[in-house]
């Protein structure tokens, strides 16, 4: 679901990619998407698969999404769009299985300054973990299995 889509608001900025994607991400999609003649920063969050999570081997993991994730993402994506001081955003996220070290996630703001853009940034990848519908099933290094960010 690639989107440019102004926001409803006059001070926010533009929704310029965001999806759910089973195929790998590219930060380079990402950075080019949210360049701008207007903007003199941009950051990028990367969510990387780690071998370990709360004391315990993870050897890989699954990302589920649920039937409504995609449009979940481009609200959400909407809403920083429309509170921050971005001008551009992208949020996209990796669904199904991951191996140590894969990119699951990535979001992106620029905007006329770095604080704006560093601003928008974190409130994107933390709206997007708390209210986007997509649960991780790790692997674990000692054969089980295990359940995160269920509701």
């Amino acid at each position: 679901m690639q989107q440019e889509v102004r926001s409803d608001s006059e001070v926010g900025g533009i929704v310029a990619l965001a999806d759910i994607r089973e195929a790998r991400l590219s930060l380079d999609e990402v950075v080019d998407s949210v360049q701008h003649p207007s903007c003199g920063g941009i950051t990028v969050f990367l969510g990387v698969v780690r071998d370990h999570d709360r004391g315990q081997e993870v050897s890989s993991l699954d990302y589920s999404a649920h039937p409504s994730a995609a449009e979940r993402l481009l609200e959400v994506t909407r809403t920083v769009a429309a509170r921050s001081g971005a001008v551009r955003l992208a949020a996209l996220h990796r669904s199904g299985h991951l191996e140590i070290g894969d990119v699951a996630v990535v979001v992106a703001a620029s905007a006329a300054h770095r604080d704006a853009a560093f601003a928008a940034c974190r409130d994107l990848i933390d709206t997007l973990k708390a209210e986007v519908p997509i649960w991780k099933h790790q692997h674990l290094g000692d054969g089980g299995t295990e359940w995160v960010g269920l509701p």
